[in-house]
């Protein structure tokens, strides 16, 4: 059973100002200049709590959150609700609506088998978050989950609400339009819990502080008395269904720093690939991905020319990865980058992610890279499918790093859960 309540959001009040000022993309999303744009639009911009600029980053977050609950900057409902949020947006010419609802999950560790991970994660994340956790005794932001709703009950929901009137209209930096709708009605609750209570959740993002979560709850059992009710029992997430039609996962694509292509090296593609030189443009390339995405297709750029990547039998391959992959997974594209093109032909087993392995999304941001010598070699993929997430999960696999993106993210500061001692849902 998967248990969801509402909750007692804290949240801004008119006295912070005006919305288009006030929140931030993920704290793991903004880079410096994007740290010191947010700080520029506001003394009350959520960026402020999620990743402060100050070195006692912690203590400082710590400090915001109760000096603005003093200022009456922020508030907390006197009521329990779910919140509707909806996503706009546009990408690759088409417009997309995503649509899903914040509320408190009840925490369970994946041994359980009631909410399921499928990428692995690193312990450095983790200990950040732990830290903020535990100085602020908040979830500062949501985590980002799938279930499955094929009778499209919660759909039917989301859809009448989202025709009244929002109580927060915003575009955020990226351009993607926010929409918030606070639910208090009994009966719609219910009927929200009721259909996702059977059901298996998969985390689509926010691995890392899913599983922070989890021990933070267990050090507060441990430490003080507590009752099922706690709210440190519960993780503020944001849940989707997975029939959602706006549902959409981008590709992150894979460059590599040090190694360069050589003559030796394209041969032994050739072994295992059909091999085409084709015009490094990138809406050229994206089109041969997309022509051949049931092919197990690739591209590769090394700063002069661009190769198109179609393998030529799976089962040649088969060999090269770990035997207790399941059929499903030794399928996956992401796999066969990983396995035979960078381990097995591209030697890079010695190599380090995030320094000699870059993980970017965007084919022109890629290519731009390699171009400027940023990076050796572009290795630019087709995206997973939500659908194969979830069978992945299901069947207690984890993709390799990076495997997903799924977009846009969500905004952080339209909610707040409190975890203070005594606070229960």
């Amino acid at each position: 059973m998967v248990e969801i309540r509402p909750f007692r959001a804290i949240r801004y009040t008119e006295k912070a100002g005006d919305h288009d000022n006030l929140f931030a993309q993920p704290y793991d999303k903004i880079n410096q200049d994007m740290q010191k744009e947010y700080y520029t639009k506001s003394e009350y911009n959520y960026c402020r709590l999620t990743l402060p600029m100050e070195e006692n980053r912690y203590e400082m977050s710590k400090q915001r959150i109760r000096h603005w609950m003093n200022e009456g900057i922020l508030r907390k409902d006197e009521d329990p609700a779910i919140f509707i949020y909806r996503q706009e947006f546009g990408l690759f010419g088409r417009t997309y609506t995503r649509t899903g609802f914040i509320a408190a999950l009840r925490l369970h560790p994946y041994e359980e088998n009631k909410v399921l991970p499928h990428e692995i994660t690193h312990k450095g994340p983790k200990i950040d978050r732990l830290n903020m956790l535990q100085a602020t005794q908040m979830n500062l932001e949501t985590g980002f989950l799938l279930y499955p709703d094929p009778e499209k009950t919660t759909i039917s929901v989301f859809a009448k609400i989202t025709k009244t009137h929002p109580s927060i209209d915003v575009k955020d930096s990226l351009g993607v339009r926010n929409l918030i709708w606070r639910l208090t009605d009994p009966e719609k609750i219910k009927l929200v819990q009721e259909t996702v209570i059977n059901n298996q959740f998969v985390i689509a993002d926010g691995h890392h502080r899913y599983e922070t979560a989890i021990t933070y709850r267990n050090k507060r059992r441990r430490q003080e008395e507590w009752n099922e009710d706690s709210t440190f029992n519960f993780r503020m997430s944001y849940m989707v269904p997975i029939e959602d039609e706006g549902l959409i996962v981008l590709p992150t694509h894979r460059l590599l720093t040090k190694i360069q292509l050589t003559t030796d090296i394209l041969q032994k593609f050739k072994e295992f690939f059909k091999v085409s030189e084709i015009d490094s443009n990138a809406e050229n390339l994206r089109s041969f991905l997309e022509r051949n995405k049931t092919k197990h297709a690739f591209c590769m750029y090394d700063g002069k020319k661009a190769y198109g990547l179609l393998l030529k039998d799976e089962k040649t391959v088969h060999h090269f990865m770990d035997a207790t992959l399941s059929d499903e997974l030794r399928s996956l594209d992401v796999t066969i980058l990983r396995d035979v093109i960078f381990k097995a032909i591209m030697k890079t087993d010695e190599l380090k992610i995030d320094e000699d392995i870059l993980y970017i999304r965007g084919i022109k941001n890629a290519l731009q890279k390699v171009s400027n010598g940023e990076a050796k070699l572009a290795f630019l993929v087709n995206p997973a499918t939500p659908e194969t997430v979830l069978k992945t999960a299901r069947k207690h696999e984890k993709m390799p790093e990076k495997s997903t993106d799924f977009y846009p993210k969500m905004v952080s500061g339209f909610t707040m859960m409190d975890l203070s001692p005594g606070e229960e849902l």
